[in-house]
């Protein structure tokens, strides 16, 4: 963390290199940084993840249901709410999950990355 200071103004700077907290759940993790009051997220999954595998099952869920407003920087993924056609999010979709039970996945041989600017303080925990 960086603080620059100019007269009574201080300017924090953070960088997700260097994490407030990181959890860790197989083949991903999530890492979070709080400013400004703020806690956001930088989501890192393998080819191969699923949340109801790789994150559900270890919290005794089948299912997310936590709120998500984010944005995709690499690679693709699902959304998927039960009886309702599976969404695929790609590099620059901003996306908006509601408090409805969900699941994800990666979607083919690329790592996914995305920044969760709601919910990544209830994530994975």
């Amino acid at each position: 963390m960086k603080i620059l200071q100019h007269g009574d103004l201080d300017l924090i700077l953070k960088r997700f290199d260097d994490p407030d907290e990181i959890r860790h759940m197989e083949k991903g993790t999530f890492e979070l940084v709080t400013i400004g009051g703020m806690t956001i997220g930088r989501a890192t999954y393998e080819p191969g993840w699923k949340w109801s595998e790789h994150v559900g099952k270890a919290l005794g869920k089948t299912h997310c249901d936590v709120e998500h407003l984010g944005l995709v920087i690499s690679g693709s993924a699902t959304v998927a709410f039960k009886d309702e056609p599976v969404q695929t999010v790609t590099p620059g979709t901003i996306f908006y999950v509601p408090k409805k039970v969900h699941d994800s996945w990666v979607v083919g041989d690329e790592p996914y990355v995305s920044i969760h600017f709601l919910g990544a303080d209830h994530y994975a925990k």
